[in-house]
């Protein structure tokens, strides 16, 4: 399949090497670009553990003045991606959740014991749910540690341009609710909604698909991952590719429970 990669460049860059491996084409032309902000600060004084919603969250840690004092606390991180993150960071102890705000929030609870110090949710300036108010609301001292900030394209690649008028893309992928409203946007103002209507959009959760709304898209052309983890989404490439890799023709869309938007 010919396959469109909308996320931050050193997201996107592991995730297109799969994605060739396994025989697809691909496009890299990320929608925000993330900047780390200089001077921010990091207390660590107190602190039990260190929560993080993105990869983004764990690279500016790592590139923090206190990123050894980071290293030894336990991360929690969202997801499996964002766990890896962590790991290849050299964060010694790292937790997993289930891919979302919500499971994060539950784990922690789980695991953590609010009178046993701080918590610090290192994020950028967007963020996506409640992780503060959801452990608040259990007792715990939840700090949000502003790092980093993701600007956002303030138009299309000339590559996407192009490849949208010629019709030589099948899919988009798209992993939040903000880089979906910034393709929406962004596809609209170019007038290029009717050549987008015509792709497949990989979604990661119900309100990434949710983002599309002024897409107009036609029934069967979203997908959205039964878990928000990228190996759920890829598993929707894989379905709709028929198993054989490189295909450029898209499975028809069908009713399958939850997968499907």
């Amino acid at each position: 399949m010919r396959l469109l990669l909308t996320r931050p460049a050193a997201d996107s860059a592991p995730l297109a090497r799969e994605l060739e491996a396994a025989g697809h084409r691909v496009l890299v032309a990320p929608l925000m670009a993330i900047e780390g902000l200089a001077g921010a600060a990091l207390d660590l004084d107190g602190v039990q553990a260190l929560l993080a919603t993105s990869s983004n969250a764990v690279r500016a840690i790592a590139a923090h003045e206190r990123a050894a004092a980071a290293r030894a606390l336990p991360l929690f991180a969202v997801g499996d991606a964002t766990a890896r993150s962590a790991r290849e960071a050299g964060f010694g102890e790292v937790h997993a959740a289930g891919g979302d705000v919500e499971k994060l929030a539950d784990l922690v609870r789980e695991q953590l014991v609010p009178g046993n110090g701080r918590l610090v949710h290192v994020a950028g300036r967007e963020r996506a749910g409640d992780l503060k108010g959801a452990l608040a609301a259990q007792g715990f001292d939840v700090e949000v540690a502003v790092l980093y900030r993701a600007e956002a394209a303030g138009k299309l690649a000339a590559p996407v341009l192009a490849a949208l008028g010629a019709g030589t893309l099948d899919g988009v992928l798209l992993f939040s609710p903000r880089t979906a409203r910034i393709w929406a946007g962004l596809v609209v103002r170019s007038g290029l909604a009717k050549s987008a209507r015509a792709l497949r959009h990989y979604c990661l959760s119900p309100a990434v698909a949710e983002a599309l709304a002024p897409l107009e898209l036609p029934f069967g052309s979203v997908a959205t991952a039964l878990l928000p983890r990228q190996d759920d989404l890829l598993r929707l490439i894989g379905k709709d590719d028929g198993g054989t890799g490189g295909g450029t023709k898209r499975a028809p869309a069908r009713k399958r429970g939850p997968d499907v938007v």
